[in-house]
């Protein structure tokens, strides 16, 4: 396994939900496969009218990342220096992406503008926790890049930067198992059963159980756990499409068709199934960022 596949797993995924994240209308992402393929589809806003969900990525195009997939590539291009990670410059390159002037151009979220906002308040000698307290999605963007460059650093730390929220660290330290377990030759199934043991309370059973169910059905598991970003809703959802996965593309395909946060949970979905089935070169190569 090369694990530089889990980074790029991630970021091909997240590309490949961008152009219909957070239409929470399965009935209309139905339509929508009969049209043609619903990975990298152009962001259009005729698909959303009328419908549940919220078009955010009009000034993307097919094969960027969402907001999500570019702090992931922020990461690891800090690691891809060679230098280790740290919480200074995790917050010194986020600010110059996503602050005023930055690089990014796109839709930016509220933790996102909350963590600008903070960041510009910040001395020399302000702590190193700068995120909101929320249990979003979002907070898994460090455990690709930290695993693919094996980089040693806390991933609490990390995590806390974007999310000072127990449960975002619990659901980054699942997802972060289920990496190490497969990195060192244990199968899927067993990994991501492995990994339910590293979360807590209420997330640890959401996952078990999501884990138990014997037929596979995204849609309905979807709709279930929940279609929005939170960790308690998205991340069973990913356990549920991996535990059943036979290839990388099939399980995005099918996350994009479950609806709501897809990008969201492709951090964990695309880094496991990359580094567990590689990332098809086909997919990769409508990427429009640069792979690791």
């Amino acid at each position: 396994m090369k694990r530089m596949d889990a980074i790029n797993g991630a970021l091909v995924a997240d590309a490949a939900c961008m152009g219909l994240h957070w239409l929470y209308d399965q009935e209309q992402l139905q339509r929508v496969a009969t049209t043609g393929d619903v990975l990298f589809r152009a962001p259009d806003a005729e698909i959303y009218k009328e419908r549940r969900g919220y078009f955010a990525h009009a000034d993307r195009l097919p094969g960027q990342s969402s907001h999500y997939g570019e702090h992931v590539q922020l990461i690891g291009n800090l690691l891809r220096s060679g230098d280790r990670y740290t919480t200074q410059a995790h917050q010194q390159q986020f600010l110059a992406i996503f602050g005023p002037g930055g690089s990014w151009v796109g839709y930016a979220d509220r933790p996102t503008k909350a963590l600008v906002a903070t960041l510009l308040q910040q001395t020399e000698d302000s702590n190193s926790i700068s995120g909101s307290d929320d249990d979003q999605l979002p907070a898994l963007a460090a455990v690709a890049p930290l695993f693919a460059f094996d980089d040693p650093a806390d991933l609490e730390h990390a995590v806390r930067v974007t999310n000072d929220n127990d449960i975002a660290v619990s659901g980054a330290r699942v997802v972060q198992s289920c990496l190490l377990s497969l990195s060192e030759g244990v199968d899927l199934q067993a990994a991501l059963r492995q990994s339910c043991d590293v979360a807590g309370g209420e997330l640890k059973d959401l996952l078990v159980n999501a884990l138990a169910m014997e037929n596979y059905q995204p849609l309905e598991v979807a709709n279930q756990y929940g279609l929005a970003c939170h960790m308690p809703q998205g991340l069973p959802v990913v356990w549920h499409l991996l535990q059943h996965a036979s290839d990388y593309e099939s399980a995005v395909t099918d996350n994009v068709l479950c609806g709501g946060d897809t990008c969201g949970r492709s951090l964990a979905l695309g880094a496991i199934a990359g580094l567990n089935f590689g990332v098809p070169e086909n997919l990769g190569g409508r990427y429009l960022g640069r792979l690791f």
